[in-house]
């Protein structure tokens, strides 16, 4: 008896320490530093791999390597958004690029001239050594919240999984859009939240989504719903918005994620008893968001926009319009 009352008391207090010593975010800053502390001591890389995305399991899903499924994932959202019909030197953005797995892949076997753009100094610095010279690719530091670049800048705008940093999505998806050529191609691949103005969140619902918000510097998740909404709200898009859900096809990854940390051991030794505590705190944020993921209450969704003709007489005058207040992006 004394030992289950040990044993509850410690599980008790780990889960404290969790819930308390949460990743919130702040700012842009809070996002940057924490990337930056997980690219310089090398565990996310060392279990991630170079893409630090899911991966693409198939339709339906079925077993393959982690790092694999990442690779694939990028060809699959290639010719899901219809890049693969590009020529050669398209130039590209990929807006939070991470250490540059997808850019590198999408210059050598696609020939794009790509620029990657991330929060963090550390991971551009990183996916700078990791780029060899041949590689049409390169990478800078920037806000995907206020873009460096001109209006009409780019013929393709790429973007996995940064959308949940983003304090206000409307600005998001006018910036994504607005650095796109005439007739250029947007493609985005996210984690988003159920629509709760359809089917509003219960209280355990509400608690789990705190957790993957405030564990991983995320201010907030839009739905699939409304952040296609809010791209079409810019008047920037020709037609309609399509989009996709990829939840199955990519919902294995949360668990392969962990399985890394047991079949690859030599982590344990590599990065000491700090790194093996900060690999572990992970777990509970992992299994939460495949508990999310597999019960509906987030999904992974896919989103496709063309740019119109229409020519912004300067970034300033349209960065400074007003968000749209009646879109809400959950």
């Amino acid at each position: 008896m004394n030992i289950i009352w040990l044993l509850l008391t410690v599980a008790l207090g780990l889960g404290l320490i969790y819930i308390f010593s949460a990743r919130r975010y702040q700012s842009s800053d809070s996002v940057a530093n924490a990337y930056d502390q997980w690219t310089q001591d090398g565990i996310l890389e060392f279990y991630w791999g170079e893409h630090i995305h899911l991966g693409h399991y198939g339709s339906p899903p079925h077993p393959k390597d982690f790092r694999a499924a990442k690779v694939d994932f990028v060809h699959e959202m290639v010719r899901w958004g219809g890049l693969d019909r590009l020529a050669a030197g398209t130039t590209l953005l990929d807006v939070g690029c991470g250490i540059g797995g997808s850019s590198r892949i999408l210059a050598r076997d696609y020939g794009f001239r790509v620029t990657g753009i991330t929060i963090s100094p550390e991971q551009v610095k990183r996916a700078q050594e990791l780029t060899p010279p041949e590689i049409s690719a390169q990478f800078q530091q920037d806000d995907a919240m206020n873009l460096s670049f001109p209006d009409a800048s780019f013929d393709v705008v790429w973007c996995i999984e940064a959308g949940p940093h983003m304090p206000d999505k409307a600005v998001f998806a006018k910036e994504l859009l607005r650095v796109l050529k005439p007739g250029g191609i947007l493609v985005v691949a996210d984690w988003n939240q159920r629509d709760a103005r359809k089917q509003p969140l219960v209280w355990w619902e509400s608690w789990v989504m705190r957790q993957l918000l405030d564990q991983w510097a995320h201010p907030e998740f839009a739905s699939i719903e409304g952040f296609a909404e809010l791209l079409q709200a810019t008047a920037l898009t020709e037609g309609a918005v399509i989009t996709a859900d990829w939840t199955h096809q990519t919902l294995p990854s949360w668990l392969d994620s962990i399985w890394q940390g047991i079949i690859r051991p030599k982590g344990l030794v590599s990065f000491g008893i700090p790194g093996f505590i900060k690999s572990l705190r992970e777990v509970p944020t992992l299994l939460l968001m495949r508990l999310a993921f597999g019960v509906g209450l987030c999904r992974f969704g896919m989103f496709r926009a063309v740019r119109c003709e229409q020519i912004l007489s300067s970034s300033s005058s349209f960065q400074n319009e007003k968000s749209p207040s009646t879109l809400p992006a959950n």
